[in-house]
């Protein structure tokens, strides 16, 4: 673990192969006896994840909850709030991707707190204040997409309605992330691409939002580069293997990539992501792939607002212009081997109304360069459905 970096943006981050093997340590720092790991059934079944707790299990009483699955839902933070306080848990650690790691925000929060997780709804007029302390959080990552383990928010859906909503407090920011890219050289190849390209949709569109955030730019735009360079490496790693130490050096610059995504957002994001929320809210669209169906549209819609960005976007990649730009992404894309339409993801058609009625509600649009309105939402979705 000589090659284990350390920096904090505000989160404490130990970044590099290996990372993972920290975590007694940082426990043990913390002074906390009793965590509780946060994970998704597939990751619970790794020998890696066994041997992770293990490294813990003589020092500390572990317990594991990983009761999640596909976009994360209230009763899955329920069920988790429950295993926390029945363990007593004065530690989260938080392993996996996107999902688990928002579960376990949530949890976190809910351990201590009353009423329903969505009356600590970000915006809610009358929310709850979070005024309970929270466990010591620790997030290990294992795809490099969202970015959630440097994020202060959890996006949660509701059961029934599958309506998506976000909690955010700056106490969810995990204490330490362990950002480890040997967590995410298993990943299948389709689930790179999809995380990869949700990485890179967040950057865009950071880069894109409205406002005056130079660093949040500046951040962006790298992680676009690392995009750029890694992502397509990383597929193919997947794929078909290959040299082990240059599948690592892709794998570590999306991981890179990802976590700078979910720190530029700050600034904003865009219609892009409130296309991509309505449909995994109407169709349960895995949220990578819904924004990589939505990316090329999105980008036409927006480049006549904010021209000169688009310049800079295809600077960055090496593409002659802002059509040059979506040109790329149109490509990268098709060597990724993600759907390039909703037909072909097999959305219906008949879809089309609600989605534009959850999009039109959703959070993101109003940062967006570029106003949008119900008929925009409809001409997007339309063109996105393809010929």
């Amino acid at each position: 673990m000589t090659d284990i970096v350390r920096y904090s943006f505000p989160t404490a981050v130990r970044f590099g192969a290996g990372a993972r093997h920290m975590l007694p340590a940082v426990l043990s720092e913390a002074a906390v006896r009793r965590p509780l790991f946060v994970t998704d059934r597939g990751v619970a079944e790794l020998p890696w994840f066994a041997e992770l707790v293990a490294s813990v299990a003589g020092d500390h009483a572990t317990a594991t909850f990983s009761g999640v699955w596909g976009n994360p839902v209230v009763s899955q933070v329920d069920a988790g709030a429950v295993a926390a306080r029945t363990h007593d848990a004065d530690a989260i650690v938080a392993v996996g991707g996107g999902a688990a790691l928002d579960v376990a925000k949530a949890i976190a929060l809910m351990q201590r707190h009353p009423g329903h997780l969505f009356d600590y709804e970000d915006g809610k007029p009358d929310a709850r204040p979070v005024d309970q302390p929270l466990p010591y959080l620790v997030a290990l990552p294992t795809t490099a997409g969202t970015g959630s383990e440097v994020g202060r928010s959890a996006v949660v859906s509701d059961d029934a309605t599958h309506a998506k909503k976000i909690i955010f407090d700056p106490r969810l920011l995990a204490r330490v992330v362990l950002a480890d890219p040997e967590l995410t050289l298993g990943l299948p190849a389709a689930l790179t691409a999809a995380t990869g390209v949700d990485a890179l949709t967040h950057l865009v569109e950071a880069f894109l939002a409205r406002g005056h955030h130079p660093m949040c730019d500046g951040i962006a735009l790298e992680g676009v580069r690392l995009v750029a360079e890694h992502l397509e490496d990383a597929v193919r790693f997947a794929a078909e293997g290959g040299d082990p130490a240059a599948h690592l050096a892709a794998r570590t610059g999306m991981l890179d990539a990802s976590m700078m995504g979910a720190v530029a957002f700050q600034k904003g994001l865009g219609v892009n992501h409130s296309c991509a929320h309505a449909l995994s809210t109407v169709c349960d669209t895995h949220h990578g792939r819904a924004n990589a169906l939505m990316l090329p549209t999105c980008m036409r819609f927006n480049l006549s607002a904010v021209p000169e960005r688009f310049e800079r976007l295809a600077a960055t990649v090496g593409a002659a212009d802002g059509p040059g730009f979506i040109a790329w992404i149109e490509a990268l894309l098709e060597r990724v081997g993600l759907a390039v339409s909703l037909d072909a993801e097999g959305v219906p058609r008949a879809a089309l109304d609600r989605l534009v009625i959850v999009a039109l509600a959703d959070g993101c649009h109003p940062s967006n360069p570029r106003p949008v309105s119900a008929q925009d939402l409809r001409a997007l979705f339309t063109e996105a459905f393809g010929a």
